[in-house]
């Protein structure tokens, strides 16, 4: 242990390890050192900037059901002025016109939330269609009579004869969808993500993202707001499952303005944090860590930095990899090396187009210049992109320029993949090509194009993962070292149950607890669960 002023190290700075590290130093007299391993932070809650056009990757709502986070959010970037507590409660509904900034003039300072409005729809039979589905006359017309007779008894089977013991995704689907609706809607863009048939993947994962969302709750949620005819007072919309949601925060230079600024605050008040530092050894003495080891890719630089506390944000398979090896003293279990090594990921790539416009228009609205959602949630069999952000409509700043549209394909694949592998050109051939065959953009429009890979994006619930409780037993007898975070709890987090875990493991350490079961807990509320991706 280190003498004098005690010191955290946090491995990783992405959304869990920065707010690690704020809380430390907001808190306490421990210092934080968040080792980042690429050369930028925010991990994949980073803004990429391609020539003044932004991309966030995967799609960040700054949304919480968690008072704790939302506040924390809007202390760091408040909404136009306001402070958090004021937002959290707040009552003036005129202001979320249609996602167009509020209040004060938004070009006076970058340093703002904007209020958006929430919209996301499905792509199917060249088509668009609600997402979650609403039992409307529209779905009546896009979907067809027979369709709809099958999904309607389909469900009501469901509803009769459930399936008892949920083994699988594909179960915990039909369950509450029927048959029918998810094969239509659910099916073939969740194998797009896992690259597994929904059968091998384990029903704890819609348990943890979509666990409060069925048929009934999104037909109450439509009747609902059919009546009421108004957008929720309350930006935290507690009584709405979040699938449901209809607005979200947002900064104003997307979710990597956030990170940005909270380094920032890090570093002022003392935090140091070393970008390029990839950990490849951990050191450990009884059931405590002791240090930790770094090198600098670009310059085969190794550093040692010994600490009092650890954070690990990084994947669990290298975690355990960097642990002393088998033979040596302290080394992890046969059993846990075995489990930790044949855990999955499922990687990302984005492929960025810019046009002048888009071919495909909205059937409800054709004379709009441009669609309003957010994303689009790709079912087409016969393409690969799985789905599409349209960045101008998370928030206008994103764009360099106005008149041109900016939107990010996505795809999943593993590191092993010939997709993975492509060349840039490859990739954006490849993306212009597949949104011109369903008819959404012209692919002779594309202006320009980039191309950005996130690995290990996705911690996967299949194969070993059913294993996984022997590799939280071991980590959790290291007393001094906190898991948290998407990859660093192979759980699939949201920012905000990232965050969460972080504040839980600060919380534990200030009060001496040295039991972590309220840190895995986190996300395992109800309240916390999220949507389809």
């Amino acid at each position: 242990m280190t003498m004098g002023r005690r010191t955290a190290i946090i491995i990783g700075g992405g959304p869990a390890g920065l707010t690690a590290a704020y809380e430390l130093l907001k808190r306490s007299d421990i210092q934080p050192i968040v080792l980042e391993r690429d050369d930028c932070l925010g991990g994949i809650s980073r803004t990429v900037n391609y020539k003044g056009n932004r991309i966030d990757i995967g799609g960040h709502r700054f949304f919480s059901k968690s008072d704790r986070v939302m506040e924390w959010w809007l202390d760091v970037l408040p909404l136009q002025g306001l402070s958090g507590p004021q937002v959290i409660r707040y009552q003036q509904r005129q202001r979320a016109v249609e996602g167009a900034p509020q209040g004060p003039d938004p070009d006076q300072t970058d340093q703002v939330m904007l209020l958006r409005t929430r919209k996301s729809r499905i792509y199917f039979l060249r088509q668009f269609f609600d997402y979650p589905i609403s039992l409307t006359g529209d779905t009546l017309r896009k979907l067809g009579l027979w369709r709809m007779v099958k999904i309607g008894f389909s469900y009501l089977r469901s509803v009769v004869w459930p399936i008892r013991q949920e083994k699988n995704l594909e179960q915990f689907f039909i369950n509450r969808f029927g048959r029918q609706l998810y094969l239509t809607f659910f099916k073939s863009y969740t194998e797009k993500v896992w690259g597994v048939p929904c059968q091998e993947i384990s029903a704890e994962w819609g348990k943890q993202r979509i666990k409060g969302l069925s048929i009934t709750k999104t037909i109450a949620h439509f009747l609902k707001k059919g009546w009421g005819g108004r957008k929720p007072a309350d930006i935290s919309q507690k009584d709405v499952e979040t699938s449901l949601i209809e607005q979200f925060i947002y900064p104003k230079l997307g979710p990597g303005q956030m990170w940005e600024e909270v380094a920032r605050r890090v570093q002022d008040k003392g935090g140091r944090i070393l970008l390029n530092r990839q950990v490849e050894q951990v050191e450990i003495q009884g059931n405590r860590v002791v240090a930790v080891t770094a090198v600098d890719p670009q310059t085969g630089v190794r550093e040692r930095f010994a600490g009092d506390f650890f954070f690990s944000t990084m994947a669990i398979k290298d975690l355990i990899r960097a642990m002393p090896p088998a033979g040596a003293p302290n080394a992890p279990p046969a059993d846990v090396r075995e489990i930790s090594a044949a855990l999955q990921y499922r990687d990302f790539i984005t492929v960025g187009l810019l046009l002048p416009k888009l071919k495909v228009k909205d059937d409800k609205d054709p004379s709009a210049p441009l669609l309003r959602d957010n994303w689009i949630y790709i079912q087409e069999p016969d393409v690969l992109v799985g789905r599409l952000q349209i960045f101008n409509n998370w928030s206008p700043y994103m764009v360099a320029d106005p008149r041109n549209v900016w939107i990010g394909m996505e795809y999943f694949c593993y590191d092993t993949d010939p997709l993975w592998k492509k060349s840039d050109p490859e990739m954006v051939e490849l993306a212009a090509g597949e949104l011109d065959r369903i008819g959404i953009i012209d692919r002779r429009d594309v202006l320009d194009a980039t191309v950005i890979r996130m690995p290990k994006t996705y911690p996967a619930y299949f194969g070993a993962y059913e294993q996984f409780p022997v590799i939280r037993e071991f980590l959790d007898k290291l007393v001094n070292l906190f898991p948290v975070g998407r990859n660093g709890m192979h759980r699939y987090n949201n920012q905000d149950h990232s965050m969460l875990t972080a504040m839980t493991a600060v919380d534990n350490i200030l009060e001496g607890r040295t039991d972590k079961a309220n840190i895995w807990d986190v996300n395992t509320e109800q309240e916390y669960h999220e949507e389809k991706n």
